[in-house]
């Protein structure tokens, strides 16, 4: 009993003191989700806003051939989700924001949401989802290309069924249909592509919310958790890899993959046609009665109505 109980005390130590060291190596950003006039009051459960950028920090001129990655300078957003965690027993709701959504960009006017990013950075991106959607955001959190490499490589690999045959040489991409294991190098080069589907950037989305599901749930699993080959690994590369607002912890990032462990409803917001915008040509335009019911229910903790998950 003795030892049992020793044994116990060590792990419990051992575990705190991992919560500790993992929320220790958090990057957090400041002054992301700061307060300003006119900003969204709070309402019942958190939204969070994931961001994968498309930053080619930390990979070498060799790891960006082979990645296919480019060189593109500076950081843009590559993709953008809203997750809403219900304070209920209700799953939670991801929904995809597409990149090149016509929105009300505050003090520049109308144009791309991805373009809020690339003129004032996590902040301004922050307050022009709450602007655009009426949702008070309560965390952040970023990703780029290497980070998110590292990621799924740390976990072993993520199983997804592919749909189609994909053959993108742009996103340095080859596969045949059918269940596999993709490693970081492919996993990257499917989230990005364009190719397939009559609405290749709707398509897109589909296949984000489909790997970021896959890649918590692998993360959170028992068998990657409880072995210390494969979990101390993860924490080091996702504390290296991801950026959070200057207020999100450890537990925070507990409750987000738990959440997406639980199967999330996944949807996108629903649009219908195009929009000029000043700063960059054509863009998606929202069809705005049914997005308003999308955010009006994540905004009142309500369950989105199926003809709005189906408007897509």
């Amino acid at each position: 009993m003795k030892i049992v109980a020793a044994l116990l005390v060590a792990l419990l130590v051992t575990a705190v003191g991992m919560i500790f060291w993992i929320d220790s190596r958090l990057n957090g950003i400041d002054g992301v989700l700061d307060d300003y006039e006119g900003r969204p009051a709070d309402t019942p459960g958190t939204n969070w806003l994931l961001v994968g950028s498309d930053s080619r920090k930390g990979l070498s001129a060799a790891e960006r051939k082979k990645l296919a990655t480019g060189r593109a300078v500076g950081q843009r957003t590559d993709s953008m989700m809203l997750l809403h965690i219900p304070e209920g027993s209700d799953k939670p709701t991801l929904v995809s924001l597409p990149r090149d959504s016509a929105v009300t960009i505050p003090g520049r006017g109308r144009d791309k949401l991805n373009s809020a990013y690339a003129i004032g950075g996590p902040k301004l991106l922050a307050r022009t989802v709450e602007s655009a959607t009426g949702l008070r955001i309560d965390n952040y959190m970023e990703i780029g290309f290497a980070g998110f490499v590292d990621i799924v490589d740390a976990v072993g690999g993520v199983e997804i069924n592919v749909r189609a045959d994909v053959d993108d040489p742009k996103a340095g991409l080859k596969l045949k249909k059918g269940t596999q294991i993709l490693n970081g190098a492919q996993a990257l080069g499917y989230v990005r592509t364009r190719k397939g589907g009559a609405l290749p950037d709707f398509e897109r989305t589909k296949r984000q919310r489909q790997f970021l599901g896959a890649v918590v749930k692998k993360a959170a699993s028992p068998g990657v958790l409880i072995n210390p080959f494969t979990s101390i690994p993860l924490a080091m590369s996702a504390t290296d890899a991801v950026q959070v607002d200057s207020g999100t912890g450890v537990f925070d990032m507990l409750s987000l993959g738990l959440s997406m462990g639980d199967s999330p409803v996944t949807t996108v917001v629903p649009f219908g046609g195009n929009e000029i915008v000043a700063g960059g040509g054509s863009a998606v335009k929202w069809d705005r009665n049914k997005a308003l019911g999308l955010f009006d229910a994540l905004k009142n903790d309500k369950p989105v109505p199926k003809s709005i998950l189906d408007a897509n």
